[in-house]
């Protein structure tokens, strides 16, 4: 069989690709008939501008780039080392900006691609707790309609999509806490999380809405003023 770079199919990169979110995209992806690049951190850490290089170096061809890659370390403003203001920082902001940098040069070559950034309701809300995670977020988002504004006239889109919370293996050991589980639950107008295999879905049907651009989709059904 070709190799993606060379393949006739349509090529997607999904950064962060050994989480539970990223294996639901590449497996929907895949059967919309994408050949799909999932690399794990050994292959593609976002983090290092040198690895993100090496790897798209030997991507020729990109018609989606999923920005999925993403850390939180939760803790008090006042309690948080630099390390971890900054790592947080570096792997869902920076890690994008070095990935996306990359794909661009490909997609302005090629005169079309699209750019999903996988953000979070956490930019909107700024929990407790989460001051590292909800700036990379926010600031997500204004990078997501930067790149949106630069490149869609060379027919480049960047769209951002808030999951909600997902049960992960990241995230299930909260889940396991019945009285914050509840109370998660209640800021849900329907009761119930959003799954993967749905966030999966809609970044498929996103990507087929070739006049999309700089837009950002919540997909959970918390409700929150917009102004």
């Amino acid at each position: 069989m070709p190799s993606p770079s060379e393949s006739s199919s349509p090529i997607a990169v999904i950064t962060g690709g050994e989480g539970d979110l990223a294996q639901s995209i590449g497996t929907e992806l895949r059967q919309a008939g994408f050949d799909v690049l999932a690399p794990g951190r050994d292959t593609l850490d976002v983090t290092s501008a040198d690895s993100v290089r090496s790897f798209f170096a030997g991507v020729k061809h990109l018609d989606l780039l999923v920005n999925n890659a993403g850390v939180c370390h939760d803790v008090s403003v006042a309690k948080m080392s630099e390390e971890e203001f900054d790592h947080v920082v570096d792997v869902n902001l920076k890690g994008t900006f070095f990935v996306s940098q990359s794909a661009v040069k490909l997609m302005s070559k090629q005169r079309h691609g699209h750019i999903i950034n996988i953000g979070s309701y956490s930019a909107l809300s700024g929990p407790a707790g989460q001051a590292n995670y909800a700036a990379a977020k926010a600031g997500l988002i204004g990078f997501t309609q930067s790149i949106a504004k630069e490149y869609g006239a060379r027919n480049i889109r960047a769209n951002c999509v808030l999951p909600g919370f997902l049960e992960t293996k990241m995230t299930r050991h909260l889940l396991e806490n019945a009285e914050w589980r509840e109370g998660l639950l209640s800021q849900h107008t329907l009761g119930r999380l959003n799954t993967p295999q749905d966030v999966a879905r809609f970044i498929a049907f996103l990507h087929s809405l070739e006049n999309v651009s700089g837009q950002v989709f919540q997909l959970d059904s918390r409700v929150r003023r917009w102004a």
